[in-house]
């Protein structure tokens, strides 16, 4: 006999052999047809899996998170049986879920195309209907090695001579077809459902290795019902519209070119609205007590290997040597090594904390090609970045105050959904497990005052203290990671920052690097997206633009637009010998917010005919009139009264 304890805590005894799903059948049959896995002493289990021993046992259905990954994981199995059958001789590599979907890499030597989707998913349909049960099986190694490497599975043989040698080899098959995986699955093909679609095909290098064979990568999305299949592929039409680089290119925002790979050339028009964010945030930071700062982009190597990002970014860091100096140079990945200068600089009394430096920082990283996207991964980028450097005993206050901080600015920006995250220490980390305790109670204990709804993120933390990270949720219910806080005790000491305390001896600041923004670049591109390029007022690059309807009416068209432009709106005119209906819909295309017809009869009664971004009537008002209510709703929300 063995016991089952449930999670809330009641049990029950069962024969030896039985199964997670033996065991849901016994409770409601009804019940038993919904699960698919089970966490079995808190790891996940194939619910067909005979249960070992005494157990904890929680059943896993469509509706927990678990239950979409194995219907994704286990449509990856589907998708290469069916490529196998479809173009045989093609060879399975490697297939892992990724963030709403899954892929599987596979060696052809024929290009797949999107044109062979189609072929695909209803061989793959035909696959799941067939009801396969998925069955684990344990094998040899070199049994395992002899099978595939026979098979001409060369890929699969080195995975399998690449394991550590205490590691199980598990084998899953779907009836005649079988794959090396740790598992686990569902009960059988039938639970994915038909609720999935291939996106697109790309190249890859085997196990991400550039000196490796290059695969083909094939996409996929599989959700639990159709519905929401339907509600993701509508997410992704709604994203491409929004695509911040085709509407960079639209309203004429922003252009790249290989000439300078992942940095960005801002024209005139996406320089205003870059312009009136920062001026905000440095607004912002002036009245939150923050000292702005300026930095050098180019500094020695010998800060970067005492602050410990040497040893974990010189691969992503721009490195620059002079002939006739021996010294070595690195373009800043970050600026915590700066500031930590500027608050050396000097003697520091207890009195002087907390200190808080803001700079917005000129950095660059070195980010391969292919990862390069648009503003959101760039190699040169401007962060909104601040250090504060306080006493232990200052932490909680100074977390809470840069959280209401940051909470209001997001408010400003048009963000109202924002998750923390609360990351711990990494694996890889620099100071003593001591110093990460007293870190990680700190911050922790900040998140608790300020009443924060964190989500714990085990193991993320940055390599020198543990961070809440702020997840902003966009228009169309995407996530962003954008602004951060970080509670450093060990860089202080690496560099050598010290105050002296209220007793005359040298005591270490606590350092909280901090973030709202993150970087420019990327959140420009987060806006840009979030608003479709439609932009509140206050944020649009181009807020009006007046339009003429006739010729004659030139001068007038003229003086208004000065008079908007002395008001402080940023303005623009069309003067263009064009029917009006084509300039309306041109600049609608442009996103501008308000387009101020003028004709012969708003000439001579000195008004303006406001038509309003995606609004089909416009408003007839006085020049006058028109200039309060505008500049009224451009008024910057931290300037509002």
């Amino acid at each position: 006999m063995l016991t089952v304890t449930f999670p809330d805590g009641a049990t029950r005894d069962f024969e030896n052999g039985v199964s997670a799903m033996d065991v849901a059948k016994s409770l409601s049959k009804s019940l038993a047809k919904k699960v698919l896995a089970a966490k079995v002493n808190g790891a996940l289990w194939d619910a067909t899996r005979v249960l070992e021993g005494d157990t904890t046992l929680e059943l896993v259905t469509a509706a927990d998170p678990e239950g979409l990954e194995l219907i994704r994981h286990d449509c990856a199995h589907v998708m290469a049986e069916a490529v196998q059958a479809l173009f045989p001789g093609t060879q399975v590599t490697i297939g892992p879920n990724v963030k709403d979907g899954f892929y599987y890499d596979f060696a052809r030597d024929k290009p797949f195309s999107e044109d062979d989707f189609a072929a695909i998913e209803k061989k793959m349909k035909f696959i799941i209907q067939q009801n396969k049960p998925f069955e684990r099986e344990v094998w040899e190694r070199d049994a395992a090695i002899k099978y595939f490497t026979n098979k001409g599975e060369t890929y699969k043989a080195e995975l399998i001579s690449d394991l550590p040698a205490d590691e199980p080899i598990t084998i899953y098959r779907q009836g005649d077809w079988l794959d090396l995986c740790r598992g686990p699955h569902l009960p059988s093909t039938i639970k994915i459902g038909q609720a999935f679609k291939l996106m697109k095909v790309a190249g890859a290098y085997w196990r991400g290795d550039s000196k490796n064979t290059q695969l083909q990568r094939i996409y996929g999305t599989a959700w639990a019902t159709k519905d929401d299949l339907d509600a993701y592929l509508h997410r992704l039409e709604e994203a491409e519209k929004r695509d911040h680089r085709r509407l960079g290119r639209e309203m004429e925002l922003f252009h790249f070119q290989e000439e300078a790979q992942g940095q960005a050339f801002w024209h005139e028009k996406g320089w205003r609205l870059y312009r009136t964010l920062q001026d905000y945030m440095r607004r912002r930071q002036n009245g939150a007590g923050y000292s702005e700062i300026r930095t050098p982009e180019l500094m020695d190597q010998k800060f970067w290997k005492a602050s410990g990002h040497w040893d974990k970014y010189r691969e992503n860091m721009f490195i620059t040597q002079v002939d006739d100096e021996d010294k070595m140079f690195a373009l800043k990945p970050m600026n915590c090594p700066c500031h930590v200068q500027v608050f050396n600089h000097g003697q520091r009394s207890y009195r002087d904390l907390p200190l808080r430096l803001a700079e917005f920082g000129s950095c660059h990283r070195y980010e391969p090609s292919g990862a390069l996207h648009g503003l959101m991964r760039v190699r040169a980028f401007t962060q909104d970045d601040g250090h504060i450097f306080c006493r232990e005993d200052q932490v909680i206050g100074e977390v809470k105050s840069f959280c209401t901080l940051l909470q209001s600015v997001y408010t400003d920006l048009g963000f109202d959904e924002v998750m923390v995250r609360f990351s711990d220490r990494p694996e890889v980390r620099v100071g003593s497990d001591g110093v990460w305790d007293k870190a990680e109670a700190a911050l922790r204990a900040a998140a608790d005052a300020t009443g924060l709804d964190v989500e714990y993120n085990p193991g993320d933390g940055a390599f020198y203290g543990p961070k809440l990270d702020f997840v902003l949720k966009d228009a169309i219910g995407r996530e962003w990671q954008t602004g951060t806080i970080q509670a450093d005790f060990n860089l202080p000491d690496r560099l050598d920052a010290s105050y002296i305390g209220a007793d005359d001896a040298k005591h270490q600041p606590v350092m909280l690097h901090r973030a709202i923004l993150g970087s420019f670049e990327r959140f420009l591109g987060v806006l840009i997206e979030h608003y479709a390029g439609r932009f509140p007022l206050w944020l649009a690059p181009v807020q009006v633009v007046v339009a003429t309807i006739t010729s004659e009416v030139n001068d007038y068209a003229k003086h208004a637009a000065e008079t908007l432009r002395a008001a402080g709106l940023r303005v623009e005119t069309d003067l263009r010998n064009e029917k009006i209906n084509y300039k309306i819909r041109e600049h609608s295309l442009a996103k501008v917010n308000v387009i101020a017809v003028v004709g012969s009869k708003e000439a001579e009664e000195q008004k303006l005919a406001l038509r309003f971004l995606g609004e089909r009537q416009q408003e007839i008002l006085s020049l006058d009139c028109a200039i309060v209510n505008l500049t009224k709703e451009a008024t910057p929300p931290d300037l509002r009264s």
